[in-house]
Protein backbone atom coordinates (compact mmCIF):
# COMPACT_ATOMS: atom_id res chain seq x y z
CA UNK A 1 0.00 0.00 0.00
CA UNK A 2 1.81 3.54 -1.16
CA UNK A 3 0.46 6.05 1.35
CA UNK A 4 -0.64 9.32 -1.28
CA UNK A 5 -0.16 12.78 0.96
CA UNK A 6 -2.42 15.61 -0.52
CA UNK A 7 -0.20 19.34 0.46
CA UNK A 8 -3.02 21.23 -1.07
CA UNK A 9 -4.24 23.96 1.00
CA UNK A 10 -7.81 22.17 1.94
CA UNK A 11 -8.55 18.61 1.22
CA UNK A 12 -10.55 18.13 -1.90
CA UNK A 13 -9.21 21.17 -3.41
CA UNK A 14 -9.57 21.94 -7.01
CA UNK A 15 -5.82 21.26 -7.38
CA UNK A 16 -6.21 17.87 -5.87
CA UNK A 17 -6.88 17.19 -9.95
CA UNK A 18 -3.58 18.55 -11.04
CA UNK A 19 -1.57 17.73 -8.02
CA UNK A 20 -2.51 14.29 -6.22
CA UNK A 21 -4.68 12.86 -9.41
CA UNK A 22 -1.59 12.13 -11.36
CA UNK A 23 0.16 10.38 -8.80
CA UNK A 24 -2.40 8.38 -7.91
CA UNK A 25 -2.82 7.24 -11.40
CA UNK A 26 1.13 6.74 -11.60
CA UNK A 27 0.69 4.85 -8.89
CA UNK A 28 -2.32 2.50 -9.95
CA UNK A 29 -0.51 2.16 -13.81
CA UNK A 30 2.67 0.62 -11.74
CA UNK A 31 0.36 -1.93 -10.01
CA UNK A 32 0.46 -0.88 -6.80
CA UNK A 33 -2.58 -0.19 -4.69
CA UNK A 34 -2.83 3.40 -2.65
CA UNK A 35 -4.82 5.29 -0.31
CA UNK A 36 -4.48 9.24 -0.19
CA UNK A 37 -4.85 11.27 3.25
CA UNK A 38 -4.97 15.13 3.79
CA UNK A 39 -1.39 16.38 5.40
CA UNK A 40 -3.69 18.11 8.02
CA UNK A 41 -5.18 14.43 8.76
CA UNK A 42 -2.10 12.39 8.69
CA UNK A 43 -2.03 10.09 11.73
CA UNK A 44 -0.20 7.41 13.28
CA UNK A 45 -2.15 4.65 12.36
CA UNK A 46 -2.19 5.96 8.72
CA UNK A 47 1.72 4.36 8.22
CA UNK A 48 0.58 1.20 9.44
CA UNK A 49 0.69 -1.22 6.46
CA UNK A 50 2.12 1.30 3.98
CA UNK A 51 5.33 0.33 1.88
CA UNK A 52 6.23 4.02 0.76
CA UNK A 53 4.80 7.50 0.79
CA UNK A 54 4.60 10.24 -1.42
CA UNK A 55 4.26 13.60 -0.44
CA UNK A 56 2.71 15.19 -3.65
CA UNK A 57 3.15 18.91 -4.65
CA UNK A 58 0.79 21.91 -5.16
CA UNK A 59 -0.14 25.26 -6.91
CA UNK A 60 2.36 27.94 -7.03
CA UNK A 61 0.57 30.11 -4.56
CA UNK A 62 -1.20 27.28 -2.23
CA UNK A 63 1.79 27.13 0.37
CA UNK A 64 -0.20 26.69 3.40
CA UNK A 65 1.94 23.70 4.27
CA UNK A 66 4.57 26.09 4.63
CA UNK A 67 3.18 27.24 7.68
CA UNK A 68 2.12 24.08 9.00
CA UNK A 69 6.06 21.87 9.12
CA UNK A 70 5.28 20.58 12.25
CA UNK A 71 2.52 18.40 10.81
CA UNK A 72 4.98 16.81 8.99
CA UNK A 73 7.64 15.87 11.93
CA UNK A 74 6.61 12.18 11.73
CA UNK A 75 8.86 11.82 8.84
CA UNK A 76 11.84 12.46 10.76
CA UNK A 77 10.76 8.54 12.07
CA UNK A 78 9.05 7.28 9.13
CA UNK A 79 9.70 3.66 8.95
CA UNK A 80 9.20 2.98 4.57
CA UNK A 81 10.86 5.34 2.13
CA UNK A 82 9.67 8.36 1.16
CA UNK A 83 9.26 10.80 -2.00
CA UNK A 84 8.05 14.60 -2.37
CA UNK A 85 7.71 15.92 -5.03
CA UNK A 86 7.91 20.04 -5.35
CA UNK A 87 5.81 21.27 -1.65
CA UNK A 88 6.69 17.80 -0.87
CA UNK A 89 10.39 18.18 -1.20
CA UNK A 90 9.94 21.95 0.49
CA UNK A 91 8.24 20.00 3.64
CA UNK A 92 10.79 16.77 3.68
CA UNK A 93 13.88 19.71 3.92
CA UNK A 94 11.81 21.85 6.40
CA UNK A 95 11.54 19.23 8.42
CA UNK A 96 14.74 17.77 8.52
CA UNK A 97 16.09 21.04 9.02
CA UNK A 98 16.83 23.00 5.59
CA UNK A 99 15.53 26.12 4.54
CA UNK A 100 12.75 26.97 2.03
CA UNK A 101 13.41 29.90 -0.37
CA UNK A 102 11.71 31.98 -2.56
CA UNK A 103 12.56 31.34 -6.24
CA UNK A 104 10.00 31.61 -8.79
CA UNK A 105 10.12 29.32 -11.83
CA UNK A 106 7.86 27.74 -14.29
CA UNK A 107 8.54 26.10 -17.25
CA UNK A 108 11.00 23.14 -18.57
CA UNK A 109 14.41 22.92 -17.47
CA UNK A 110 17.65 20.69 -17.79
CA UNK A 111 18.01 18.47 -15.04
CA UNK A 112 21.61 17.62 -14.82
CA UNK A 113 22.45 14.27 -12.78
CA UNK A 114 25.02 14.48 -10.05
CA UNK A 115 24.63 11.31 -8.54
CA UNK A 116 23.13 8.31 -10.25
CA UNK A 117 21.26 7.01 -7.70
CA UNK A 118 18.71 3.84 -8.57
CA UNK A 119 15.87 6.18 -9.31
CA UNK A 120 18.25 8.20 -11.65
CA UNK A 121 20.69 5.29 -13.08
CA UNK A 122 21.50 5.54 -16.59
CA UNK A 123 20.22 9.53 -16.46
CA UNK A 124 22.97 12.00 -17.25
CA UNK A 125 20.83 15.17 -18.59
CA UNK A 126 16.83 15.01 -18.82
CA UNK A 127 14.63 17.99 -19.59
CA UNK A 128 11.44 18.38 -16.69
CA UNK A 129 9.03 20.83 -15.95
CA UNK A 130 9.05 23.05 -12.83
CA UNK A 131 6.43 25.12 -11.26
CA UNK A 132 7.23 26.28 -7.47
CA UNK A 133 7.59 29.65 -5.91
CA UNK A 134 9.96 28.25 -3.51
CA UNK A 135 13.42 26.71 -3.91
CA UNK A 136 15.48 24.24 -1.53
CA UNK A 137 18.39 24.38 0.26
CA UNK A 138 18.95 21.10 1.41
CA UNK A 139 19.77 20.48 5.19
CA UNK A 140 22.93 18.84 5.91
CA UNK A 141 21.49 15.47 6.23
CA UNK A 142 20.49 15.31 2.62
CA UNK A 143 23.09 14.88 -0.57
CA UNK A 144 21.95 16.70 -3.58
CA UNK A 145 21.45 14.27 -6.37
CA UNK A 146 20.68 16.67 -9.55
CA UNK A 147 20.27 20.23 -10.39
CA UNK A 148 20.07 22.74 -13.07
CA UNK A 149 20.62 26.28 -13.95
CA UNK A 150 18.27 27.34 -10.73
CA UNK A 151 19.43 25.27 -8.04
CA UNK A 152 18.99 22.00 -6.52
CA UNK A 153 15.96 19.64 -8.42
CA UNK A 154 16.70 16.14 -6.11
CA UNK A 155 17.68 15.19 -3.10
CA UNK A 156 18.13 11.95 -1.10
CA UNK A 157 18.76 11.36 3.16
CA UNK A 158 22.47 9.73 3.75
CA UNK A 159 21.05 7.02 5.43
CA UNK A 160 17.74 6.56 4.98
CA UNK A 161 15.54 6.20 1.34
CA UNK A 162 13.79 9.93 1.79
CA UNK A 163 13.72 11.63 -1.10
CA UNK A 164 13.02 14.86 -2.64
CA UNK A 165 12.54 16.31 -6.44
CA UNK A 166 11.58 19.88 -7.13
CA UNK A 167 10.33 19.09 -10.45
CA UNK A 168 6.86 17.96 -11.51
CA UNK A 169 7.37 14.41 -12.38
CA UNK A 170 3.71 13.72 -12.99
CA UNK A 171 3.93 16.00 -15.69
CA UNK A 172 7.05 14.64 -18.60
CA UNK A 173 8.92 12.26 -16.17
CA UNK A 174 6.51 9.84 -14.87
CA UNK A 175 9.40 7.42 -14.47
CA UNK A 176 10.68 9.00 -11.08
CA UNK A 177 7.44 7.92 -9.29
CA UNK A 178 7.52 4.61 -10.89
CA UNK A 179 11.70 3.64 -10.50
CA UNK A 180 10.60 4.91 -7.08
CA UNK A 181 8.22 2.70 -6.41
CA UNK A 182 9.93 -0.67 -7.48
CA UNK A 183 13.29 0.68 -5.92
CA UNK A 184 11.79 1.01 -2.83
CA UNK A 185 8.40 -0.10 -2.08
CA UNK A 186 8.54 -3.98 -3.05
CA UNK A 187 6.74 -5.96 -5.46
CA UNK A 188 3.52 -4.53 -6.46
Amino acid sequence: MILIVDLCWKEESLSRYEFVSPIEGIVRGAGFPSVTRHFAGIEEGDLDGVSAVILCGTALQDNRFAGEVERFAWLRTCPVPVLGICAGMQAVAAVFGGRIEPDLRIGMTDVSVLRPDGIFAGKELFQAYELHAFAVAPPACFEVLAVSEGGVQAIRHVSRPVYGVLFHPEVRNEWVVTRFLEEHAGPA
